[in-house]
């Protein structure tokens, strides 16, 4: 990265240290970390979304839509995540391959299933052999996305589930006797007031999802525990221009004050977030700014 890094070995104190971590597998490192914002980014919306999907069809009166959606917060909650983690991406995968292959190789004779192994035609695959590398690794943050919001989206219909229900029976039958439909009554009642019941559940799971982040390694996708782990672990000189000992401690107490930095970050927000929620609500919060208003 310096132009003093060329000899490694003339190198001593903040100039080996500038040097060192500035090599290309410490920019992984810091690529890593990217991931992970950008991951977090990504699924919490996404797995707001099939949260909200999944919570609305368990409270709808059409009996087999709601046995879907209660069915799907169910079984996902009831499975161990990392078993789930790692079904989904070979579940995922192998459906993916299946679809492209009946559209793609419709006069294919043998069957995709053969013992143990899934066997495709190559215009199949996904993503395909001669794609570039960055391909692969999209492909791969796509599943990682789509599974972790599978998973953590039906923990949050839970939540929005007992929300959607929290809210005072009342106020919809008082919209239902202003004329209002069973649909306006949904959007323009339950649904804004429902989040100042769903905003501590939520943001109890936003806290774990961020802390499950390292099970990225189950996806195939070189997350910060996998770069500090290989970074810190001893280096001989023969192996590498910058040898240190042991420094995993080092590595992992960088992590622990990085997840507990972003934790009172996500703290903070969502403090401001409930606050400005609870303005003016019949909530325990609304009638504590209520009084501090007086």
């Amino acid at each position: 990265m310096f132009a003093y890094c060329t000899d490694p070995s003339t190198l001593e104190n903040l100039r080996w240290l500038s040097c060192y971590l500035t090599t290309g597998k410490h920019v992984n490192l810091y690529y890593s970390v990217i991931t992970v914002l950008v991951l977090l980014a990504i699924t919490a919306p996404t797995a707001l979304a099939f949260g909200f999907a999944g919570a609305t069809a368990a409270r709808s009166r059409f009996a087999p839509l709601s046995w879907l959606g209660k069915g799907y917060i169910s079984i996902v909650r009831g499975v161990p995540d990392i078993a789930f983690f790692l079904f989904f991406v070979i579940a995922l995968d192998q459906a993916f391959e299946w679809i492209r292959h009946k559209v793609k190789c419709p006069d294919w004779t043998e069957p995709v299933r053969q013992g143990n192994d899934f066997i495709v035609c190559q215009a199949a695959k996904l993503p395909l052999g001669d794609a570039p590398q960055w391909v692969h690794e999209t492909y791969g943050f796509f599943l990682a996305v789509l599974t972790f919001a599978i998973v953590f989206g039906a923990f949050a219909a839970n939540v929005l589930f007992g929300a959607m229900r929290a809210v005072p029976r009342a106020q919809i039958e008082t919209a239902e006797a202003y004329g209002m439909t069973a649909r306006q009554s949904f959007w323009r009642i339950l649904v804004p007031q429902m989040w100042v019941y769903a905003i501590p559940g939520l943001s109890n799971l936003w806290m774990v999802l961020t802390k499950a982040t390292p099970l990225l390694f189950l996806l195939g996708v070189e997350d910060i525990v996998y770069w500090a782990r290989e970074l810190g672990g001893t280096a001989l000189p023969r192996f590498t221009d910058y040898p240190h000992g042991d420094w995993r401690m080092w590595y992992f107490l960088v992590l622990l004050v990085f997840y507990l930095g972003l934790t009172k970050v996500s703290e903070i927000f969502l403090e401001r977030l409930m606050t400005r929620l609870t303005h003016g609500q019949a909530t325990t919060g609304g009638e504590a700014q209520r009084k501090a208003a007086a």
